[in-house]
């Protein structure tokens, strides 16, 4: 069917290539290809602000970091933010409508991971962390295990932080990408100085739409972000930076129906009719929807030539609607699908927040000594409107789903009536420390205090399941609690040499235990502290071959204990004893071969266990310990080679291991593992133009991103995208 969008990119198309034919003209040559391999290019020297802010090198940091720079994005081709997490060890991800920010890191799940953006969380990381395009990324932070001294709750599995392209002093940009396939993209990068003044503007414009492989979904995505770098007096700078997102997918996929046994049940290994593969069960008008602005004021302001302040401002609004029917079951024989849980649900949250750090460098006899000391506040509030139908509501064609609608569902319709809101104020202060000790010793420390006061209002009348704990003796709708978690960590380095070090460190975290903060609700808020999590991690890192090569090796322990779990004495009650581990083993390495050669690789071993935990089984209780978490493997691998095989020609080969993975915690349905092969080409076609095509899922395998028991996520089959990149 022709779209007006179709016309708009097909002129883009054609001036790329006058632009192109232009350039051919005026270039005489193609100047060479070649990557730097000297060692102040490998990756061990580049610094991360999501992990320290005393701007620590990954070589300096006692902990396994991995940085992905523009570059390293571009070059394995990820279209979003989470595709950019195949470059971390062990880390596995999916993007399920309900909760698109699953990711799994270290034998933990998204909520006890701090999903960041530009540094901050929106304490809704499960939820608000949904993949977004990746052309506004500039890199890619992920700091393993527990490190809640960083931004305090929510981080026992480790950090992700995403930061985004905003206006700097690399000189002037302009951009231009188009997208063709079944993707298609328009996208845009331009940065200029004004006139003779240091002031610098950056505009960055993503829009991408296209349909995804299951029957009926479209998908569109608009990100517009605009930033201002301003000099002041003393050599202070000002940077303003606003972004704009907004997405919507039209008939979400929500998953497909495993085949059940003789009994209606499901054991054993996952089983799928291949001829369901494609088939979306929801209804023809099921959307999700999502809007979100951000704003960013950062004032960086050097008092002497020893320290340095910074304070940012920021504020976050967001506005997400999903309107579905979600659940979809093999019956009779599994010969029918049968369709419920019909759900509009409306999230609207807003978070204000003030940051300010102070470094400084100094001498503690005649040893360096780096400190940083600063506050965090933020004001985090989110209401929730839910309507809600469980069904079922028919039975269908496994093959031809019947056309239904969702405001045709018996009992919806489009109304918000807001059922609570949770506000969270948060003050926190915090403390980092790296003193040279001698003889190649390093101390890294930090420290975190945080207050992190808690109201739940019940917008609605009490209920069995929404009952009046939401109640105080002065507002009988209102639940008011307050946490208090230190949370720190203490490193030591070691250099053995210009080229290796070592490293130990222990460090902790505290996380909600059930749910997030943001959402909690009776069961979770009733009697609870936050978790405790500790880590202890042993590691070393080095570089070889004159710089060329980096390598990096991390064992560690992860405890997290006081999960809520059910009373084992009442199975009415849920009691704050449970724990869970993980330990692991990490390995990474990346080697510049040659100028044309370039080899990388990872491989992640996590044995992630419940040490004590029960849930209710048919009115029993039933303890689950020894048992691994679900969706957390046991093994996590990847590997990539890059070729330039002339001036113009770069050939990529990529692959991912990601092994066996349990569905339940009672360890009885599982997926096998599966395998992910990548191909791609890059063709310089003048010095300014440049064609880039890549395949995905190459052998077209059929996998599970995301396990549960009611409702597997599938990953997509193979696909091919190509751009058309210019730059002058």
């Amino acid at each position: 069917m022709f779209r007006p969008h179709t016309l708009w990119l097909a002129l883009c198309a054609a001036s790329l290539t006058h632009a192109a034919a232009a350039n051919t003209a005026s270039a005489q040559h193609l100047e060479p290809v070649q990557i730097n391999a000297s060692a102040s290019t490998s990756p061990l020297t580049r610094h991360a602000a999501g992990s320290s802010r005393l701007n620590l090198t990954l070589m300096q940091t006692p902990a396994s970091l991995t940085v992905l720079e523009r570059a390293d994005i571009e070059a394995m081709g990820a279209l979003n933010t989470q595709d950019i997490l195949k470059g971390v060890p062990g880390v596995v991800f999916a993007d399920p409508p309900g909760s698109a920010g699953s990711v799994f890191y270290r034998g933990f799940g998204s909520g006890s991971l701090s999903q960041l953006y530009n540094g901050i969380s929106v304490q809704y990381d499960a939820i608000a962390a949904r993949p977004v395009d990746s052309w506004i990324v500039q890199r890619l932070e992920a700091l393993g295990g527990a490190s809640g001294f960083l931004n305090g709750a929510g981080a026992v599995g480790g950090t992700l932080n995403v930061i985004t392209k905003v206006a700097d002093d690399s000189g002037p940009i302009s951009r231009v990408v188009l997208g063709l396939g079944e993707r298609t993209q328009l996208a845009a990068s331009w940065q200029r100085s004004l006139g003779a003044s240091a002031h610098v503007l950056r505009v960055e414009l993503n829009r991408s739409e296209g349909a995804l492989w299951t029957q009926g979904r479209e998908r569109e995505a608009t990100q517009l972000a605009a930033s201002w770098r301003a000099p002041l007096a003393s050599g202070a700078t000002h940077t303003l930076a606003l972004e704009h997102q907004h997405e919507r997918v039209d008939q979400p996929y929500w998953g497909t129906p495993m085949l059940r046994d003789a009994q209606g049940g499901v054991s054993g290994a996952l089983r799928f009719d291949p001829a369901t593969y494609g088939v979306n069960y929801n209804v023809l008008d099921g959307r999700y929807e999502q809007t979100v602005r951000w704003a960013r004021s950062i004032l960086e302001l050097p008092l002497s030539m020893a320290t340095h302040a910074t304070h940012t401002i920021y504020h976050y609004d967001a506005l997400r609607d999903y309107d579905n029917v979600e659940t979809y079951t093999f019956k009779r024989n599994n010969s029918v699908v049968e369709r419920s849980n019909a759900l509009l649900q409306r999230h609207d949250q807003q978070v204000w927040g003030s940051r300010g750090e102070l470094t400084h460098h100094t001498q503690l006899g005649r040893h360096r000594s780096d400190f940083a000391l600063g506050w965090d506040w933020s004001y985090n509030r989110q209401t929730r409107f839910p309507l809600s139908v469980a069904g079922p509501f028919d039975q269908t064609s496994p093959y031809t789903p019947a056309p239904s609608y969702f405001l045709q569902t018996p009992g919806i319709t489009r109304s918000y009536t807001p059922g609570a809101t949770n506000v969270l104020h948060t003050v926190a202060l915090f403390a980092e420390n790296r003193t040279e000790l001698g003889a190649g010793w390093a101390l890294v420390s930090a420290l975190r205090k945080d207050r992190i006061a808690l109201q739940a209002r019940n917008h609605r009348s009490a209920t069995a399941t929404n009952p009046a704990l939401f109640t105080t003796a002065t507002n009988p709708a209102l639940f008011t609690t307050a946490y208090h978690p230190l949370t720190g960590r203490l490193g030591l380095v070691k250099d053995l040499s210009a080229q290796w070090q070592v490293y130990a460190q222990a460090s902790t975290a505290a996380d909600p235990p059930a749910g997030v903060l943001a959402t909690a609700g009776y069961s979770s808020l009733r009697d609870f502290d936050l978790t405790r999590g500790r880590q202890f991690e042993l590691g070393s890192k080095w570089t070889f071959d004159q710089g060329r090569g980096s390598a990096t090796v991390a064992v560690y322990d992860i405890t997290r204990r006081n999960l809520a779990i059910t009373d084992p004495n009442d199975r009415t009650k849920v009691i704050p004893v449970g724990a869970q581990s993980s330990q692991g083993m990490e390995l990474s390495a990346r080697w510049q071969a040659s100028s044309a050669w370039l080899l990388s690789g990872h491989w992640a071993h996590t044995r992630a266990r419940y040490d004590a935990f029960a849930e209710t089984v048919g009115g029993s209780v039933v303890s689950r310990a020894g048992h691994t978490p679900a969706n957390v493997p046991t093994v996590v691998a990847g590997a990539a080679l890059r070729w330039q095989a002339n001036a113009a020609l770069g050939l990529s080969l990529d692959w991912r291991y990601v092994g066996r993975r349990w569905a339940n915690t009672a360890n009885t349905v599982w997926d096998e593992a599966y395998q992910l092969v990548g191909l791609g080409a890059t063709l310089r076609l003048t010095p300014a133009l440049q064609a880039r095509v890549r395949v995905d899922n190459l052998t077209d395998q059929r996998y599970v991103a995301s396990l549960n028991t009611s409702l597997p996520y599938l990953g997509a089959p193979r696909s091919i995208s190509a751009v058309l990149d210019l730059q002058w």
